[in-house]
């Protein structure tokens, strides 16, 4: 990618890092305490995780119009991100709103104000400050050498003994601040609850037993974790900087939705999202309907693959199943009518989304006793649909009580259009927490962090030899 860099009163300076548009600027006089304070700003780069490791730093020594243009292309990665549009995924629908940086840093320069300005760059988010406090908490840990790795075995559980057991309390004892590495060796009560609390941690089961899904955890590479805490970062910079009050957020890679009241959360359930293969896109919306009762206007993918695959091999399972062939030739669709066995369950919840996707009630319910839920098509099985339908009907008088059961149980199909439409977001949150001792982390089953994490250092890579020739 190519950077252009044109300066005087009427040209125009454009950031290939963020593939910005082009923003009119006259020439600016930087004083000696803003130039220092700019050159420092720009080396808290590592800190906002739009670079790699330190090692790869290099402290600014920058003047004049070269410091200018990289200060507006850090304000520009902190405040949106250090992707540009060409750089996302098709699955990646949370895209930043244009911003231009330029108005704001004139005045702060012009009024001394930089300290004001820089400050209100970054996401106003506690969840994104908790990976930044996380971010300098595990690069601490690598430059000491990062964790051990825990050797294969039997599994590690109470009165187990050996040097496994005194690595493990080692590994956990960088993460854990509630945990003692005394060098022991026995597998005691105080190491089974800090396994349980590791657990909790990376979304597995807490049993207190080290299996083999403990260990892989535990012996994940501490660059792997460093790069998913810069990824989630820098999806953060991808939000609104004011998220509506009342939303529906989903964390598709924990498969779980949280529904927020005055920015309060008021309800959490467990969720089912999306296969590998089948990705739960990352989008945000607004839901205007819920649909009682709902047919189901079965994808064409998913007819070719598995349904019509079912009536060859068992003549007659589509028409058991409630499915209806509607149309003829290349027109043919299949349609579940409303029922018990309906994919779709008694509710859906629609948003205007341009991937088909939408939340929906579910006949199987299995999947929600899993720790692991991503096993659908790309949409979201709830597992209290009635529930968020109830809350999201209650500001309509005409919806009180169990109108909402009572109507499902006519297992007729309407529409019923909300009188407070609500916002939805869907998330992968793969990295979130405090900060103050260790973050929490989930599986990355599509792949995402690696694969951003690995943008953001290269274009970081190229904006530093820039700033630095």
């Amino acid at each position: 990618m190519a950077n252009t860099v044109l300066i005087n009163s009427n040209q125009s300076v454009t950031s290939a890092a963020n593939n910005s548009p082009p923003v009119r600027r006259e020439n600016l006089n930087l004083t000696e305490t803003q130039t220092a304070f700019l050159n420092h700003l720009l080396d808290t780069m590592k800190d906002e995780g739009l670079i790699g490791e330190k090692k790869d730093m290099a402290l600014h020594h920058l003047t004049g119009e070269a410091l200018i243009d990289a200060t507006l292309d850090y304000a520009r990665a902190v405040h949106n991100g250090r992707l540009s549009p060409n750089d996302f995924d098709r699955n990646w629908g949370l895209k930043p709103d244009a911003y231009d940086p330029w108005p704001d840093f004139k005045n702060a320069v012009s009024n001394n104000t930089l300290n004001d300005w820089a400050g209100n760059l970054p996401p106003p988010y506690s969840g994104y400050n908790g990976l930044k406090n996380g971010l300098m908490y595990y690069r601490a840990i690598a430059a000491k050498g990062g964790w051990p790795v825990i050797p294969t075995g039997a599994d590690l559980s109470m009165g187990s003994e050996g040097s496994r057991v005194r690595i493990l309390k080692k590994r956990l004892s960088l993460e854990d601040k509630d945990l003692k590495d005394d060098g022991s060796s026995h597998f005691d009560a105080k190491l089974r609850e800090a396994v349980k609390r590791a657990q909790q941690r990376y979304g597995l089961n807490p049993t207190g037993v080290v299996s083999r899904q403990t260990l892989e955890a535990l012996n994940q590479p501490i660059k792997l974790r460093i790069h998913q805490i810069m990824a989630n970062m820098e999806r953060w910079r991808w939000l609104p900087r004011n998220l509506p009050a009342n939303r529906i957020q989903v964390n598709i890679a924990a498969a779980v939705l949280t529904l927020f009241d005055k920015n309060q959360p008021v309800m959490s359930m467990k969720s089912v999202t999306g296969r590998p293969g089948n990705e739960t896109p990352m989008l945000r919306s607004t839901i205007y309907s819920v649909v009682i009762n709902p047919p189901w206007n079965v994808p064409d993918s998913i007819a070719k693959k598995e349904l019509w695959p079912k009536e060859k091999a068992h003549p007659g399972y589509l028409q058991a199943a409630g499915f209806k062939v509607i149309g003829e030739g290349k027109g043919q669709r299949l349609q579940q009518k409303p029922g018990p066995r309906n994919s779709l369950g008694q509710l859906k919840f629609d948003f205007p989304n341009t991937y088909s996707v939408y939340l929906h009630d579910t006949p199987g319910r299995g999947a929600f006793n899993r720790f692991s839920r991503l096993e659908s098509h790309g949409c979201i099985r709830l597992e209290h649909p009635i529930a968020l339908g109830e809350r999201l009907l209650a500001s309509d008088p005409t919806w009180t009580g169990d109108r909402l059961r009572s109507e499902i149980d006519k297992n007729e199909t309407q529409r019923v259009k909300l009188k407070q439409p609500v916002a939805v977001f869907l998330f992968y949150w793969t990295a979130f927490g405090s900060g103050e001792n260790a973050l929490s982390f989930r599986d990355d089953p599509y792949k995402w962090d690696e694969l951003l994490a690995q943008k953001i250092e290269t274009i970081g890579q190229a904006v530093q030899g820039r700033s630095n020739n």
